[in-house]
């Protein structure tokens, strides 16, 4: 496969933008589906303020329905919230084509069961973000900390685009891991995103670092991925207590950080309370996992996410 390749992006905010921003730089060229921010991306681009180097990522094409992208995508990038209404497997149908591979970024797990049932044919590929990156208004994102990526093929496996698009991250300085078990990687970042996006929405508004500074909290966080640990190796994925620490180590020299769902939440945004926690209470309930943190966590997130 040439260096060169056609990417549609679905979900120009803070994620789609950085990464996507970063895959022109290596050659890749871009058609943007936006909606509510179309015209600023149209006339003005994206300004990426960065702790890798500010740049400003002006796709190569702007469009505000996925059927008006003059491109026949080798890749569909979807970096949309992950958030039960999103018909996914409508929007992209339009231009999936029988060699178009489908990435999807988002958080939480078994998020790619829609697209693998909807489309067979095509390889779904996972990525995993470890980032911290906000999207401060249209136009504008700002990358603070981290940007390692993990990807590899649902639900198993890595293949030739898999390993492309890995070597276009790597070649623009963007630590990009290929994983033949993705789901395994998936279970490990849970470890993190159940315990810290609950607790930053349900405690006041706090970053994790007001989280890590506090006693009693710590010992919450600490259980609940204890939690998510039980429940993944019901799946057959084994996290031990080493990497649980590891989480918490990186977690305290983390620049202070507000999580993607407490900014969903500040911001009157629907959170993503399916996909990260719902999901993972329901394979617990599958599997008959006691896990009453996490239910805790999800009855009351619920009520939040509907007011």
């Amino acid at each position: 496969m040439e260096k060169s390749c056609n990417i549609i992006l679905l979900g120009t905010g803070a994620i789609g933008s950085y990464y996507c921003g970063k895959l022109q730089q290596a050659g890749a060229k871009i058609s943007a589906v936006c909606r509510s921010d179309y015209k600023t991306v149209k006339n003005e681009g994206i300004n990426i303020k960065s702790i890798e180097g500010d740049f400003i990522f002006t796709p190569d094409e702007t469009v505000d329905s996925i059927s008006k992208s003059s491109f026949d995508a080798d890749y569909i990038v979807i970096a949309t919230k992950a958030l039960p209404y999103i018909d996914l497997v409508s929007l992209i149908k339009p231009k999936v084509s029988e060699h178009t591979a489908i990435i999807i970024i988002q958080n939480g797990i078994d998020v790619e069961i829609p697209l693998h049932e909807a489309f067979p044919n095509n390889e779904i590929i996972s990525c995993i973000a470890f980032i911290c990156v906000t999207r401060e208004e249209y136009g504008k994102v700002s990358h603070i900390d981290y940007g390692r990526l993990v990807i590899g093929n649902y639900p198993k496996g890595v293949s030739e685009k898999a390993n492309h698009i890995a070597q276009l991250f790597n070649s623009v300085g963007v630590d990009c891991e290929v994983q033949d078990k993705i789901l395994y990687a998936r279970w490990k970042k849970l470890i993190w995103n159940v315990p810290f996006n609950s607790m930053s929405v349900l405690s006041n508004k706090a970053s994790t670092k007001d989280i890590m500074d506090n006693e009693n909290s710590l010992i919450i966080v600490r259980n609940i991925m204890k939690e998510v640990a039980s429940i993944a190796k019901s799946e057959g994925y084994v996290i031990s207590d080493e990497i649980i620490e590891k989480n918490l180590e990186d977690t305290a020299k983390m620049t202070p950080y507000k999580t993607s769902m407490l900014l969903d939440f500040e911001n009157g945004r629907p959170m993503e309370v399916e996909a990260i926690i719902g999901n993972t209470f329901r394979i617990a309930q599958k599997n008959s996992i006691y896990a009453p943190l996490i239910q805790a966590m999800y009855a009351m997130l619920s009520v939040v996410n509907n007011k």
